[in-house]
């Protein structure tokens, strides 16, 4: 028998005969994958995570996997004639992303749970139920792209660097790629997404994106930090360099690295930033902006997809990320073991906190030769 040309999927078969599960969030992007498949003739499996109890989230916007999300996600299902299930994650998701997050905070961290929903949850937990639903691959709504390299299926970012959501998906490993299709990686911008959304006649073409956490759908951190571990919120002292008290604050969880406002101990002349926390003396400590620079960086939980294994060189010169928002800088990596490295920033960073994720690019191009999570070092 001939092998069949391989369809848009990569896969060496026709549409009609390969199972695709799709991730759907209920918003616009997850939507247009699933019906784009479709229309393409993919034999295509919706499915939506319930990763929180939602019943007080229904009128709140911003928030994915809310119960408007669900019934979002359902209504594409029958637009395009779908089967569609919500699988209950709740705990799942408590145990896995929710209480990290929390502790994270007490510990004066900065976490980055939708990396962590990513890994632990979607990546992980759908990722297998795709597989006992015996699909092919499961596709997602993520802006970041999959190509075929020498070695194997490589992960690059969105065409769209607006949209580039590689610093979110860092941890993908190599056999979870090989799994894993992202069929809006190559667009040119959001606007030829709904632009399909509207073509496809989606209930969700014109739905706003979401902006917050999901389970923080207000911004508002510190009150789920004090739901989930109550008595969080003691008050301390805010310190200087030198320990000399300037304030005192409602809790440690109510500061992140960097920050500036809010400090409450204006009329010191310079201003003053956050650059340390201290949750066992329950103290902010805060200094000048230079304070803040940082040029070394301990990483761990490594995830590395270059092509030779981590620990093979002494140092790889790449491009990093330590904040989604900003653009790769020039670095080099020593790895210490397989998974462990130090980060070394040729140009400081302002704010770099325990928590964040410090993903790697390579120096050209568009390819993400993965990351790991900031922490204080030994």
């Amino acid at each position: 028998m001939l092998d069949h040309p391989l369809n848009s999927l990569g896969l060496p078969k026709p549409p009609a005969a390969t199972r695709v599960v799709v991730a759907m969030s209920g918003g616009v992007d997850s939507s247009v994958v699933a019906a784009m498949l479709k229309e393409e003739g993919y034999d295509v499996v919706g499915v939506t995570l319930q990763l929180y109890d939602h019943g007080a989230a229904l009128a709140k916007k911003g928030a994915c996997c809310a119960g408007r999300d669900i019934h979002d996600a359902r209504r594409v299902a029958e637009t395009m004639g779908f089967p569609h299930y919500v699988l209950d994650y709740e705990n799942t998701f408590r145990e896995a992303v929710m209480e990290e997050f929390a502790d994270a905070y007490l510990a004066g961290a900065t976490p980055v749970p939708c990396i962590r929903c990513n890994e632990r949850v979607k990546f992980k937990d759908l990722l297998a139920t795709a597989r006992d639903l015996e699909a092919d691959c499961m596709a997602t709504g993520h802006y970041i792209q999959r190509k075929q390299g020498a070695a194997g299926p490589e992960l690059h970012s969105a065409a769209d660097a607006g949209r580039d959501q590689s610093y979110f998906l860092f941890s993908t490993t190599a056999e979870q790629l090989d799994y894993l299709r992202f069929p809006l990686g190559h667009l040119a911008s959001k606007a030829e997404t709904r632009a399909l959304a509207a073509k496809y006649g989606l209930p969700v073409a014109d739905k706003p994106d979401s902006q917050d956490i999901c389970f923080v759908p207000n911004g508002n951190y510190a009150a789920v930090i004090e739901k989930l571990r109550p008595g969080a919120a003691d008050p301390g002292e805010i310190v200087d360099l030198e320990g000399r008290v300037l304030g005192q604050h409602r809790g440690v969880i109510h500061y992140t690295i960097g920050q500036r406002k809010g400090l409450g101990i204006g009329g010191l002349g310079d201003p003053l930033y956050v650059v340390r926390l201290d949750p066992e003396s329950r103290r902010v400590i805060v200094g000048p902006r230079e304070s803040l620079a940082t040029r070394t960086v301990p990483v761990r939980e490594v995830n590395w997809l270059g092509d030779a294994p981590f620990d093979s060189a002494a140092e790889w010169h790449v491009h990093v990320k330590v904040r989604s928002t900003r653009p790769p800088r020039p670095a080099v990596i020593r790895p210490l073991s397989a998974t462990e490295a130090e980060v070394e920033l040729l140009d400081p960073e302002d704010g770099v906190s325990a928590g964040q994720a410090c993903v790697f690019y390579a120096p050209e191009g568009s390819r993400v030769l993965g990351g790991g999570w900031v922490w204080r070092g030994r």
